[in-house]
């Protein structure tokens, strides 16, 4: 009988049915997400696993809340926006600017709401030499956007403009306060601090008789001392990341816990850490040693 296949021709490679029945197996028992929440799904599975260290996680989980997250999420509300008012002489705005530290200024004319653009710190240095120069020339226009824009959108353009702050307006076109490209990046890397950022600013705040909003950036040491509490701080520094490793997991706005008399709230977290605590003593009113 003559061979049926050709005389230089390679035999085919048999198949092997065990290997396609085990990837239409693999396809059934773990689909491809499908949504942003399977995508969560898989991460945590992920970090639950020690497939992504708790770094990788929060970031790549940040990155993903960033096209969730609006500019109101994370703005520097107006009475806390370090502002420089056009009328006052460049000797009298120089202590303002050395004492904040930024590198931008929003500038305003008569009142704070009108704001008339931006003030980089570097192009004051050839004028330094010039107490009496009028900064006006100086003044750069302001990017104004929505307290509605989302993360991801304004990252884009911070990048494609090369701006890093943008003034928020409300509904009515009034400042609500500002962004900055820092702001929206420490929501995906967690938190950037640089050698202005003051190590003793204040993180608890009396908001009643018997109750206190306490940012997640408390250190355990300050909240036992204003509590007259003994939380262990031997592997974590702050209050955010104790509750992290009393809870095993990330906190989630909604979580709850009672430690040492003391009632804990999550009211404001992000995809990395709580950000903002409500505390209330779950027994009798107390008052906070350490205020």
């Amino acid at each position: 009988m003559p061979d049926s296949h050709p005389p230089d021709a390679e035999p085919r490679p048999a198949k092997n049915p065990s290997k396609s029945l085990f990837a239409k197996l693999a396809t059934l028992i773990r689909p491809e997400p499908e949504d942003r929440e399977d995508i969560k799904a898989v991460l945590e599975a992920a970090h639950d696993r020690h497939v992504l260290d708790g770094e990788s996680y929060a970031m790549i989980s940040g990155a993903l809340e960033v096209a969730n997250q609006t500019v109101a999420d994370i703005m520097v509300p107006r009475s806390k926006m370090d502002m420089l008012d056009i009328a006052k002489p460049l000797s009298e705005l120089l202590p303002e600017i050395i004492d904040t530290g930024h590198s931008r200024f929003p500038i305003y004319e008569t009142e704070r709401d009108n704001i008339v653009g931006i003030l980089l710190a570097k192009d004051l240095l050839l004028s330094i030499t010039k107490p009496s120069i009028d900064v006006r020339p100086l003044v750069r226009p302001a990017v104004f956007i929505p307290e509605t824009k989302r993360l991801n959108v304004l990252l884009h353009d911070f990048r494609s403009s090369r701006n890093h702050l943008a003034i928020v307006v409300d509904e009515h076109g009034g400042t609500s306060g500002l962004v900055t490209m820092e702001d929206v990046l420490e929501q995906i890397v967690g938190e950037i601090e640089d050698e202005f950022d003051e190590d003793a600013e204040k993180t608890i705040f009396q908001t009643g008789t018997n109750s206190w909003r306490v940012m997640g950036i408390t250190e355990v040491e300050a909240f036992n001392h204003t509590f007259n509490t003994d939380l262990p701080h031997d592997d974590y520094d702050t209050l955010g990341g104790w509750l992290a490793t009393e809870l095993g997991r990330i906190p989630r706005r909604g979580d709850s816990i009672v430690s040492q008399g003391m009632n804990i709230t999550v009211v404001g977290a992000d995809a990395k850490r709580a950000l903002w605590l409500h505390v209330q003593h779950s027994g009798t009113e107390m008052a906070p040693s350490g205020e």
